[in-house]
């Protein structure tokens, strides 16, 4: 956080205290100066269909609360659910997580993912997940595609169809 103006150590075992039923997503928001935090009940959404939207000008290597530029290219998913971001050729991430695909007997997750997220690092530390330059020609080829971030864990698409 020191590289974002925030000097102070926080430990978030003492700050963060969740509701006592149910699943919610915690958001901690801060600045130089100040945080709070809040907590939202989640409910995840099923995701089945993504669209490929090309985008190379996207920058979102940190969550932001400005999420203006991810929801104007999610806004252009029609009927799918969800989109599968291609930049300069290559899959980066859906406006919620990372992805990631099975090819010759390996998970496959994007080199270069436009938010390097905790659950795709913790599967890479783990052996279970390839970093690798994944084209939009590789769709064709997967067996499997799954998405994956801190609140769903790592799931397969069923049937995933990519418009």
């Amino acid at each position: 956080m020191e590289s974002l103006g925030y000097k102070t150590v926080l430990d978030l075992r003492e700050l963060v205290t969740p509701p006592p039923s149910g699943i919610y997503r915690c958001k901690f928001f801060y600045d130089a100066a100040n945080y709070h935090i809040e907590f939202h009940p989640y409910a995840p959404g099923k995701i089945t269909t993504l669209r490929l939207i090309f985008d190379d000008t996207l920058h979102y290597s940190l969550k932001y609360t400005d999420r203006d530029e991810l929801n104007t290219l999610y806004e252009q998913r029609g009927q799918c659910d969800d989109i599968l971001i291609v930049q300069r050729g290559l899959l980066t991430d859906t406006s919620i997580a990372n992805i990631a695909l099975y090819l010759n007997g390996q998970w496959l997750t994007p080199r270069i993912p436009l938010l390097a997220g905790t659950t795709r690092a913790r599967l890479i530390d783990e052996g279970v997940l390839f970093p690798a330059d994944l084209s939009v020609n590789d769709l064709s080829k997967a067996q499997k595609i799954a998405l994956m971030n801190a609140m769903v864990g790592f799931v397969e698409i069923e049937n995933g169809i990519i418009s």
